[in-house]
């Protein structure tokens, strides 16, 4: 491909070729698209392809509008173009001998480079070879490319997620993750709606937030002269919502939390999506869990298994199951009512040290049992795997259940895909004084230096004293659920402008 003498100037900077273009290209420079004419878009040009004959060519006039992304050549007569538009490329052929000025062949096509964002009209027809092209008799630069565009793509990741729209630009990948991930959303809000939910947003910004154990980002509402946080989770305003409605609320917003590191499974800002059933139950939400995800792997890959890293995915019904406090006991030889269910925290620290568990303060029983999950069960969730009986303190907001001699479990579940947590839900704690205890374990966790638990929040409390019906509480994460299902490896792969440094 040719290029005009500007573009390969090496005595002209990037933003000096820039500003020379603009001044030998004349006026208008951004024109307004034209209202008439007959647009067409690449989707709509298969549609020709039993009509037309190889070498046959269509009557209508057609305009293609798009970025060219490579210009072609042939001789001075004769130029091709690769046009790009909505994700689709079609190839556009200028031909002096169709063209409405033909003395001015070589003037307008000269103003036209890669990147530049052109209208060509002409007529579709197909090549001798059976090429779908359309054969351009004018074209109209719309804005012109001032810098020039990798020729090789975008490899450098840094520079990739800080110039994230050169990206999407020269990098067919993001465009194609983010598609995956609007069909995503798209489905979990048709499966929800179907089932009667009410999607309801809740606040951004709140004096206190709850309802996950997560550092929040603090700020100030200075018109009320109040300290305020980011939404850390929903789910304290969605239960408030359940408890004044007899709609069935559920929410897919953006969280915040403070991090130590931001690596491949965490970002601080995060899209999450819950719902809270009234009278639901642990094994209703198993089952909606199981259809939901086994129908949208088959609608957005065709098959109900999906490649992840070595390993095929299978994600037919049922999913597989783990009794986290069964198999703790049994990893850690316990028997009788000697069980990680009613363990102190310092109990918990001797087996983790038995087994050369590494743990690091603060030492709450939470924090413990968590890093023993991580280190034991959860290695071993490849395919989707319901992880439930969990130890009660790791779930302040569960309802909990008597086990046997073991104590007592939390009414809650996880679902693990490839090693990583996709889903949790549980039957939620409606008994006002048992979640103020709750609340107080809470404070006393974080007096003892673990940042992450949250304020108790009392107005929570009061909210249930009017009475909470049985909930059956539901969240999954849609960042990770979407890097499950495009293979990302990293987080800011599948979020459209992810945190850089």
């Amino acid at each position: 491909m040719q290029q005009r003498s500007f573009l390969a100037s090496p005595s002209l900077s990037e933003h000096n070729r820039g500003q020379h273009k603009l001044q030998t290209m004349g006026y208008p420079r951004f024109i307004k698209l034209p209202a008439h004419g007959r647009y067409i878009t690449p989707k709509e040009i298969p549609q020709w392809e039993d009509r037309l004959r190889n070498g046959e060519k269509a009557e209508e006039v057609v305009t293609l509008t798009g970025r060219i992304i490579s210009k072609r050549e042939s001789s001075a007569k004769l130029i091709f173009y690769d046009v790009i538009h909505n994700g689709e490329t079609v190839q556009v052929v200028a031909s002096r001998t169709r063209f409405d000025q033909p003395d001015k062949f070589l003037e307008l096509n000269s103003n036209a480079s890669r990147g530049d964002i052109f209208a060509f009209t002409g007529v579709l027809g197909k090549t001798k070879h059976g090429q779908l092209c359309v054969f351009t008799n004018s074209l109209q630069m719309l804005t012109p490319c001032l810098r020039d565009l990798p020729r090789s793509g975008l490899k450098d990741p840094e520079k990739r997620f800080r110039q994230r729209y050169l990206d999407m630009l020269v990098n067919p990948e993001p465009l194609a993750i983010l598609r995956t991930r609007s069909q995503i959303i798209r489905f979990i809000r048709q499966f929800l709606d179907s089932k009667g939910f009410l999607e309801v947003e809740t606040p951004v910004l709140a004096p206190t937030v709850g309802g996950a154990s997560a550092r929040p980002f603090v700020t100030r509402a200075n018109a009320l002269n109040l300290p305020m946080q980011l939404r850390i989770a929903p789910e304290l305003y969605l239960k408030v919502t359940r408890c004044s409605s007899t709609s069935q609320p559920s929410h897919s917003p953006s969280t915040f939390v403070e991090i130590p590191a931001i690596n491949a499974d965490h970002n601080p800002e995060f899209t999450t999506c819950e719902f809270y059933q009234a009278y639901g139950n642990l094994d209703g939400l198993m089952t909606d869990t199981e259809t939901m995800l086994s129908e949208m792997v088959q609608k957005i890959h065709g098959q109900k298994v999906l490649r992840k890293g070595d390993h095929d995915i299978y994600f037919d019904k049922p999913f597989a199951r783990i009794n986290v406090v069964d198999y703790l006991d049994t990893y850690f030889g316990l028997k009788g009512t000697s069980s990680v269910a009613s363990m102190s925290s310092e109990n918990l620290q001797h087996l983790c040290c038995q087994q050369n568990i590494h743990i690091s303060a603060p030492f709450t029983e939470a924090r413990i049992l968590d890093k023993i999950i991580s280190h034991v069960i959860e290695p071993k969730c490849i395919q989707p795997t319901f992880l439930y009986n969990h130890p009660l303190s790791l779930s302040p907001l569960a309802k909990d259940m008597p086990y046997g001699l073991k104590g007592r479990v939390a009414a809650r579940f996880e679902l693990f895909v490839s090693k990583k947590e996709i889903v949790n839900a549980y039957e939620e704690l409606n008994d006002p004084l048992e979640q103020r205890i709750r609340f107080e374990q809470q404070a006393k966790d974080r007096q003892q230096g673990d940042i992450e638990a949250p304020i108790p929040d009392l107005s929570f409390c009061e909210a249930l004293e009017y009475g909470l019906p049985p909930t059956a509480g539901w969240g999954m994460g849609i960042d990770r659920l979407v890097q499950l299902l495009t293979n990302a490896h990293h987080i800011r792969e599948v979020i459209a402008f992810p945190v850089t440094r």
